[in-house]
């Protein structure tokens, strides 16, 4: 008997099959400057593009969607969990003020079956035509041995561009500034350990809830809930950019670490942020989690976005203009806060993600 690739748990035709699955998505997920057909060993995009710009600078960054995953995997749900990928990736890259141009996926598995990988695919497509960027490239793995048949995990990487004297951030920020809220659509992509940890009882101490049970409070089952798509805010928030103009200061993406730490991050060290708890509406899985695990306030505003998945900085001037622009856009828009002079000693609710900004209290 001799030994084989395949024979040791890697099959390549598999990995073509999926490939030409893949096609029609990756093809569909463009820009005009993605130069040559799919399949190269490297995607290229005309850099000629960034004349426009008088000095660009790129702005790049990598994700995950975390344990999310699993959610799909139990479900059989697979075409969805790609938006999520794009989100994570693309609503961090807007933030400074840089359109995000194009992504590349990596998706690692323990068997790869065609359709499956074709699925997440689709999802990474539809996510990038959602935020404006191109797919122009991916990688899939497999991994037996280390990983079982009908597990996968997916990654990503995005480039994107911004105008040196357009870059948003701290810097920008001044006492008076308003917080303006966009809506989540439900948990996006982060604190999935802690929800499924209460929801589906994955610790093993008691017995969870069905993915497949309607819960009235959400209505939908639980399933659909934990698999909504994480929304993409990236083409709502440069259509803000060019309407406000420099009005507009600094965006911040309510990820991990919650909607203090985030906030904090985007503030010069010398401010502070009051945010108003009341001032927006917090979808009920919010609720389902706390109560049946009986998670503290605290804790949920550390790990969750609470029905907040962006949030935007404004001139006092522009607050009413900004909230009228989203709502035009599709997202429910809210004056959540303000930002004042940091007290001596004032910590906040959290520490910066990342160690370094202001202070943000909610109250």
């Amino acid at each position: 008997m001799s030994n084989s690739y395949a024979a040791a748990g890697v099959d390549v035709e598999a990995g073509e099959h999926a490939v030409a699955l893949m096609k029609a998505s990756v093809l569909a997920a463009s820009r005009p400057e993605v130069v040559g057909d799919f399949g190269g060993f490297a995607g290229l995009f005309d850099a000629s593009a960034l004349t426009k710009f008088k000095r660009p600078l790129l702005a790049t960054g990598t994700d995950g969607v975390g344990t999310k995953v699993v959610v799909a995997q139990k479900l059989g749900i697979h075409h969805t969990i790609g938006i999520d990928l794009v989100a994570m990736i693309a609503d961090d890259i807007v933030v400074c003020g840089a359109e995000p141009l194009f992504l590349t996926d990596y998706i690692a598995t323990g068997k790869v079956e065609p359709h499956v990988v074709a699925d997440i695919v689709r999802g990474v497509a539809e996510g990038c035509r959602q935020a404006g960027m191109a797919l122009l490239g991916g990688e899939t793995a497999e991994h037996p041995g280390v990983m079982k048949p009908g597990e996968y995990d997916i990654a990503g990487a995005g480039t994107g561009a911004v105008e040196a004297d357009e870059l948003l951030g701290a810097d920008r920020v001044r006492e008076g500034d308003v917080i303006i809220s966009m809506a989540s659509s439900g948990l996006h992509s982060n604190g999935y350990s802690l929800a499924r940890h209460v929801l589906l009882g994955e610790s093993g101490q008691r017995a969870g809830l069905d993915l497949h049970t309607h819960i009235d409070d959400l209505g939908r089952t639980l399933g659909e809930e934990l698999l909504e798509p994480t929304r993409i805010y990236s083409l709502q928030c440069l259509a803000l950019m060019k309407a406000l103009g420099a009005h507009l200061h600094t965006f911040s993406h309510i990820t991990g670490g919650g909607i203090a730490a985030n906030i904090a991050r985007v503030l010069p060290t010398e401010l502070a942020a009051d945010i108003d708890r009341s001032a927006w509406e917090v979808p009920a899985v919010f609720g389902l989690i706390s109560d049946i695990g009986g998670v503290t306030q605290a804790e949920m505003e550390k790990t969750f976005n609470m029905g907040l998945g962006m949030v935007a900085i404004v001139d006092a001037s522009s607050a009413s203009t900004a909230v009228s622009e989203l709502s035009n856009l599709g997202i429910v828009a809210k004056e959540i806060g303000s930002v004042r002079t940091r007290r001596d000693g004032e910590t906040g609710d959290a520490a910066a993600k990342g160690g370094k900004g202001g202070a943000v209290s909610l109250h």
